[in-house]
């Protein structure tokens, strides 16, 4: 059985990817236009009627913006949210479609397993997502101000990481953001600095390095980073610690307004 990941769009602008094996499709997060994901179902030849679940991380609206809109284009998907982030978006998916998980524990979509896990974010219940087929764990950790243990353990056996990459700090610290708001990115409930992010993988290499695995940067800013700056960042802070990209870790930079190619795990 085959595991793909596809991104849709991935930045400050917007976000949704892609899972699937060869009988169940999942999006995780809708927050670009209903248009592009359909657009994105019809470029990776995934059917409308494949897709069995929408899995929402919180509630910001680069994460939810066309829920409205696909659960009328799909109306027999289901939508899946934790109790804290249905209380802020419960209005825009039909009540007939809403599904609510509870953090940490584990649920089955098909022959997907999906587990979802805690993350450092200022939203009111919000989650990164691992996910499990074919003895293979695709996970997706974005929108965090932090690496906490508990999401380490989740990431350390994934065999393609989604990783945020949002900012370069000096980018931020000298950009036109206002200073509250340059406050909260930085912060523990912020989003990860491209510098945290090789650290993370860092930490990766020292714990699991006997793993082969493939990191996909996500998440940049628009306005405080662009992909070369996250790509070689994270190649420097790797390469200062003696690890280097190679057969047991390959790093990939998703591209904001862009589906990527569809990697198999």
């Amino acid at each position: 059985m085959s595991f793909n990941f596809c991104s849709f769009s991935s930045g400050s602008s917007g976000n949704c990817y892609l899972i699937k094996s060869d009988t169940t499709a999942l999006l995780v997060d809708a927050g670009i236009s209903g248009k592009k994901i359909l657009e994105g179902l019809s470029a990776t030849q995934t059917p409308q009627e494949q897709v069995k679940g929408i899995l929402v991380t919180h509630e910001h609206i680069d994460h939810v913006k066309s829920l409205r809109v696909l659960s009328k284009k799909l109306p027999d998907t289901h939508t899946y949210a934790n109790r804290g982030t249905w209380t802020q978006i419960g209005d825009t998916v039909p009540a007939a479609q809403q599904k609510t998980f509870i953090t940490r524990e584990e649920f089955v979509i098909g022959d997907i397993r999906v587990k979802p896990f805690p993350i450092s974010h200022d939203a009111a219940e919000p989650v990164g997502f691992s996910l499990f087929a074919a003895e293979k764990q695709i996970t997706i950790v974005t929108d965090t101000g932090c690496i906490t243990d508990e999401i380490f353990d989740e990431i350390k056996q994934a065999d393609l990481l989604a990783l945020e990459a949002n900012h370069d700090e000096n980018m931020l610290k000298v950009g036109r953001y206002p200073w509250n708001v340059k406050q909260r990115i930085l912060g523990r409930t912020g989003h990860l600095s491209n510098v945290s992010a090789g650290e993370c993988l860092c930490r990766l290499m020292d714990e699991c390095c006997s793993k082969p695995r493939r990191v996909l940067l996500a998440h940049l800013s628009r306005e405080n980073n662009f992909p070369e700056m996250a790509y070689q960042t994270i190649k420097n802070v790797l390469e200062e610690s003696e690890h280097y990209l190679g057969s047991q870790l390959q790093l990939t930079t998703m591209m904001k307004d862009e589906i990527s190619m569809i990697y198999t795990v």
